[in-house]
């Protein structure tokens, strides 16, 4: 199980998540407790039910008004045979990205250089094949692309 990483332009991934999240997510996704918990986290808004989000900043949202990154984590999250654009991600999905890649093969495109802090990871770099373990690796790498 590991994050996969494809760096720059990549024609097959799911550029505007926004609009194929508001045409395609089903509302059973919104109350898995992994989303449950990303949108605690992100966006500090509860979970009311599938079609109700309690935000501090909005109020009662519908689920297609949470963030871009949210919505772009829950698109990895439940449409596998998909890769999205996860540069709608700030670097406080970073460590979303990596618990799923934990516990399943997931992979991304990125077009920016995200930030996935201090700790020790695996990422697989499908630019170059090469599995990075820190930013001091994936730094340089990354940067040949974005």
């Amino acid at each position: 199980m590991m994050l996969n990483i494809y760096y720059g332009d990549m024609p097959e991934a799911i550029y505007d998540t926004a609009v194929y999240f508001k045409n395609v997510y089903d509302e059973e996704w919104i109350t898995q407790p992994l989303s449950v918990q990303m949108i605690a986290d992100v966006d500090k808004s509860t979970v009311l039910d599938n079609a109700v989000i309690d935000s501090p900043v909005l109020g009662k949202i519908p689920p297609i008004n949470l963030s871009g990154g949210v919505k772009t984590l829950i698109l990895i999250n439940n449409v596998e045979q998909k890769i999205f654009n996860a540069s709608t991600c700030g670097d406080n999905c970073a460590k979303w990205l990596l618990k799923m890649g934990e516990e399943k093969e997931i992979t991304i495109n990125l077009r920016h250089l995200m930030n996935f802090g201090n700790e020790e990871f695996e990422i697989r770099i499908l630019n170059t094949n090469q599995i990075v373990h820190n930013m001091a690796e994936l730094i340089p790498v990354a940067g040949l692309y974005v």
